[in-house]
């Protein structure tokens, strides 16, 4: 390599470093306003309302319940994220939980960004009926507590057959589960 590259490469490289160093010394006024945080997420506690901040009333950062904060945020009371594999991309890069793709109500139906699947109603009472056992591709038994657990641990259904590959792997413990499986009751 030529003396005048090698140059031309550090030089690079600092002009680089720079722009990456003044990315950390600077905050978009949007995420000084909520504290580090875009409006609209729905973390307990990470938004203040005050007179100068843009009413908050259609963000939800109280729950009533574990299974419900878990439902909402995929954190559980104890403020840990809830571990968890496969999954949309976005996932994993922006975060979410079940009401991401389930939505508010549990109910599904909308394809999921940047894809095709189409999450299921996931309401306990549509999920342990018998005339929801069969859909429009496949018949399959009841979901029982235990296996909701399974399909939300393992991705697998009560038969056998593997979930589609954008319902995440929850890596939540029995305490989390039982309290999500309650929440689900009450949708």
């Amino acid at each position: 390599m030529s003396r005048n590259m090698l140059i031309l490469l550090l030089f690079v490289g600092v002009v680089l470093i720079f722009v990456g160093m003044m990315n950390l010394l600077y905050t978009p006024p949007s995420y000084q306003q909520y504290g580090g945080q875009q409006s609209g997420n729905m973390y307990p506690g990470d938004l203040e309302t005050s007179p100068s901040s843009p009413s908050n009333s259609d963000i939800i950062n109280e729950f009533d319940s574990n299974g419900e904060m878990i439902y909402y945020t995929g954190f559980n009371e104890n403020g840990q994220r809830i571990p968890f594999q496969g999954g949309p991309h976005w996932l994993s890069v922006h975060g979410g939980s079940c009401v991401s793709c389930h939505g508010v109500d549990g109910k599904g139906g909308v394809p999921i960004m940047m894809g095709t699947a189409v999450p299921p109603d996931i309401t306990y009472e549509a999920l342990t009926a018998e005339a929801h056992h069969e859909d429009e591709h496949e018949v399959h038994p009841i979901y029982t507590d235990e296996t909701i657990k399974t399909a939300i641990k393992q991705g697998i259904e009560p038969s056998g057959e593997r979930l589609d590959y954008t319902m995440p792997r929850w890596d939540m413990s029995e305490k989390d589960l039982n309290d999500l499986i309650e929440y689900l009751k009450t949708l």
